[in-house]
C-alpha cells in the first residue's frame, strides 16, 4: 500500500448503540503529521479522507466537482472521524456532503459531485487549456530550497519542482507559480489526489511578493475533467484578486500526457510579511 493510501485510509464505524439516519455514515481515520504545513495538515491532505469516504458513499470513483471550507486546521499525527450524507445517489452523477473531525472540533465540510469517468461517454466537442511551457522537472527547482517562512515536512511525500523563473522570491512581476508534482514513493495520481496537488504549491503570490509565510486555504474548489495517468503531474496557478489579505487563485493540472485533467480556484488568507 502506497503511503498516500495509507495515511489517508478511513474505516467504517458501525455502533450498534447509535441509530444511524438513512444516507448518513461514519468513519475513522487519522492524519500523519508527515503531510504538514508548518505545524498545520496540508487543506487538501486533510481532504483526502474525506473524498475518500464519499466516494465510497456515492458508489461513484471519481469527484468530477468538489468545494470544501477549511474551518479549523487539521492535526498531524491526529485521530479523526469522518461524517458522510448521501443527498442525491444518481446513476451518472452522486452528490454527497462530507466531514471531518478531530478532538471535538469540526476541521473541514465538504459537497462534492461523484462519477465514474472511466466509463466513457459519446464522442462530442471539447474545449481545454494547452499546458504551459515548462523546463523538465530536473532543470526545475526542488521547493524546499525557496525561502517560504514555514517548515515544509509535507515535502518528504510530495516531490514539488518549481519553474526557475518562478522560484525567487519577489522576483516576478506577475503573481504566477508554475511546476511539476508527483508522489515521493511513486505512486501514481489519482482523481481522488488531484484536489490534494492543487493544494501543495507555494502560493502563487510568493514569485511575486516574496516570502509570506503560512497562506491557510479558507475555500477551495476543484473541477476533476478526466482520470490522470501515471507520472509527473504539470501545474499552473494564478493569483488574479487580492484585497485585505484575501488571495483569489486559479490554477490548473495536466496529466504526463498534456491532458487537462482538474481546475480550481481558491481563497486563501495572506497572514505573512506581504499581508
Amino acid at each position: 500500500m502506497s503511503r498516500i493510501d495509507a495515511e489517508s485510509a478511513v474505516f467504517p464505524v458501525e455502533d450498534p448503540g447509535v441509530a444511524s439516519t438513512p444516507g448518513e455514515r461514519r468513519w475513522r481515520t487519522r492524519l500523519h503529521g508527515a503531510w504538514n504545513i508548518g505545524d498545520n495538515a496540508n487543506g487538501g491532505y486533510a481532504l483526502t479522507p474525506v473524498l475518500r469516504a464519499m466516494a465510497a458513499a456515492a458508489g461513484h470513483a471519481d469527484p468530477v466537482s468538489v468545494t470544501a471550507h477549511f474551518l479549523r486546521p487539521g492535526r498531524g499525527d491526529t485521530d479523526g472521524e469522518v461524517a458522510t450524507r448521501l443527498l442525491r445517489p444518481g446513476r451518472r452523477i452522486s452528490t454527497v456532503a462530507g466531514e471531518l473531525h478531530q478532538q471535538g472540533s469540526l476541521r473541514l465540510a465538504a459537497l462534492a459531485a461523484f462519477a465514474d469517468l472511466g466509463a466513457g461517454s459519446p464522442p462530442g466537442p471539447e474545449l481545454t487549456l494547452d499546458p504551459p511551457d515548462l523546463p523538465p522537472p530536473e532543470r526545475c527547482r526542488h521547493r524546499g530550497g525557496l525561502e517560504q517562512g514555514v517548515t515544509l515536512p509535507i515535502l518528504d511525500r510530495l516531490e514539488v519542482r518549481i519553474h526557475p523563473d518562478r522560484a525567487e522570491a519577489g522576483a516576478s512581476d506577475t503573481a504566477e507559480i508554475s511546476g511539476w508534482i508527483r508522489f515521493a514513493d511513486d505512486t501514481p495520481p489519482s482523481t481522488l489526489t488531484l484536489p490534494l496537488f492543487a493544494d501543495a504549491f507555494p502560493p502563487a503570490v510568493y514569485a511575486w511578493l516574496g516570502r509570506v509565510g503560512w497562506v491557510p486555504t479558507v475555500e477551495l474548489t476543484v473541477h476533476v475533467r478526466r482520470r490522470p495517468v501515471p507520472g509527473w503531474v504539470r501545474a499552473r496557478f494564478v493569483c488574479d484578486d487580492l484585497v485585505d489579505g484575501r488571495v483569489i487563485e486559479s490554477g490548473a493540472l495536466w496529466d504526463a500526457e498534456g491532458r487537462l485533467v482538474a481546475r480550481s480556484r481558491q481563497l486563501g488568507l495572506l497572514l505573512g510579511p506581504g499581508a
